[in-house]
């Protein structure tokens, strides 16, 4: 095959052509520290990003969530840590009432501050983190009291229900509790002792509730042990979540990100050569035909 000029010009501007490409390439991915900068250079890379920043935007979705778990819990523990605080000073209250030595008028002293806890408790029920009341089920938009009387189980059926957060793949974690039926006892509770109070009942028939309150410090102490076990859990699953997240950048990072020295080596040697084709070429495209006549 006859060789001509023109043969040899094409050929050396196609391969500086693509030495500038190549090294186009190695500049973007020294400046971006990516492999790609478009999907089309390399679509398994591409691909795999995808399904690794899908993974590790669901770990962050997740991470969300436990905070959204986290805030509820704590609520929750915290007002019940008030409700056992009120119940505790309603127990020494009544001790101290059931004296037969108090009078009638010190046992409306007391009666005073107990329909003060009572209200307070009645607040307590009422917990709201953001715009959700936090005790009362699914209802979550409804208070517990109203003002008044406790809302009606028959009436609101999802008292009584849990509220669940999705905190990995088919993993969710009741984040509520119930609080109708605590509430409502502890309420009744206070109302008995308010009107024994009231209507001046001997020390021994005060003294009698103590077994009650009781009872119900056993229930919100029950209750705060629920919580904390689930607050255990959230704990487990933050640690889990952390570590998924490292394996996902970690996968990631692997798929796309470049080995810095070995692109800027790459880029050294590529430089080299593209220098030395031009070099030739220069030879090359020097003959003209005034040189041929000559």
């Amino acid at each position: 095959m006859r060789v001509t000029q023109s043969m040899l010009s094409s050929n050396m501007l196609r391969n500086l052509s693509n030495s500038y490409g190549k090294m186009s390439t190695l500049q973007d991915q020294i400046n971006t520290g990516k492999k790609i900068t478009r999907p089309s250079q390399d679509p398994v890379v591409a691909t795999k990003g995808i399904g690794y920043r899908t993974d590790l935007n669901k770990v962050e979705q997740y991470q969300r969530n436990l905070g959204e778990v986290n805030n509820w819990l704590d609520s929750s523990d915290d007002a019940l840590d008030h409700v056992g605080e009120a119940v505790k000073r309603l127990q020494e209250l009544v001790t101290d009432a059931a004296n037969d030595s108090k009078t009638s008028d010190d046992r409306k002293k007391i009666q005073v501050e107990i329909t003060q806890i009572r209200k307070q408790i009645q607040d307590l029920s009422n917990t709201k983190v953001g715009d959700k009341y936090i005790f009362s089920g699914t209802n979550t938009l409804t208070p517990l009291h109203d003002g008044n009387t406790f809302t009606d189980t028959s009436i609101a059926t999802g008292l009584n229900k849990e509220v669940k957060i999705e905190v990995y793949d088919g993993v969710q974690i009741n984040v509520n509790t119930t609080g109708i039926q605590l509430f409502s006892d502890i309420d009744a509770m206070l109302e008995k002792i308010e009107t024994s109070l009231g209507n001046g009942s001997a020390g021994t028939v005060i003294s009698g509730y103590l077994s009650d309150i009781n009872n119900m410090q056993n229930n919100v102490l029950e209750k705060r042990a629920d919580i904390g076990a689930r607050q255990n859990r959230v704990e487990m699953m933050e640690n889990r979540l952390e570590s998924q997240e490292i394996i996902a950048t970690k996968r990631m990072s692997e798929n796309e990100d470049i080995d810095l020295e070995k692109a800027i080596t790459e880029m050294i040697t590529q430089e080299s050569i593209h220098t030395a084709a031009l070099s030739v070429g220069s030879k090359i495209i020097q003959a003209t035909l005034v040189d041929f006549i000559r």
